[in-house]
């Protein structure tokens, strides 16, 4: 027997990932304001991995409190970069910034996942990837971004590596899942321990 996910996000990558693994889930997009969440933890210490969990649990959380009894999994993904974390860029020059600022640099992708039921968190994991970017020359960027259009505007880092934005990398260590936004094999382990899938 296996038990409906509620995924407490809007995002169609994730969604779908988990669609792809046969998992029976429901999209049910949380409330809540993410920047006014992690405004406070800015400058108190908390690691770049932190964040993101504490985003996702807030995530799972508050639709656990709409969906009384369902297994609902919360996500968030951080990206950074030494201390500094990155948000989606709001537009094609925030874009460019981003990319240029990752340019020749090796940078984090923390893929944060969390379970809760009727408010209760179950489990937590952060998945991490190491991405390296190759040294972009800015009119590449340019050209890069002309040709993605909006799509740069999907990502933390203004690239997605399932597209053309794997070019502008040389070397990648994690999962493709965990870069994706969802660290779906420990995932799935923990779904198989709590019965909620066929294991």
């Amino acid at each position: 027997m296996t038990e409906k996910i509620i995924l407490a996000s809007g995002s169609p990558f994730r969604k779908a990932m988990l669609v792809n693994a046969g998992i029976d889930v429901e999209a049910v997009p949380a409330d809540v304001d993410e920047r006014a969440l992690e405004a406070p933890l800015q400058h108190s210490g908390v690691s770049p991995e932190d964040v993101a969990l504490v985003l996702a649990e807030a995530k799972a959380t508050e639709v656990s409190e709409r969906r009384p009894g369902a297994l609902v999994l919360g996500c968030d993904q951080t990206l950074s970069l030494g201390d500094e974390v990155f948000h989606k860029p709001a537009d094609m020059e925030g874009a460019r910034r981003h990319l240029l600022a990752l340019s020749g640099k090796t940078h984090q992708l923390n893929s944060a996942a969390v379970l809760v039921r009727d408010g209760k968190v179950l489990w937590r994991h952060v998945g991490i990837a190491s991405m390296t970017m190759r040294k972009l020359d800015p009119g590449l960027i340019g050209r890069h971004l002309a040709r993605v259009g909006a799509k740069a505007l999907a990502s933390v880092g203004a690239y997605q590596i399932e597209g053309e934005g794997i070019q502008l990398f040389e070397k990648i260590e994690g999962d493709h899942f965990t870069i994706v936004g969802l660290p779906l094999l420990p995932l799935l382990a923990e779904l198989r321990t709590l019965g909620a899938i066929d294991g």
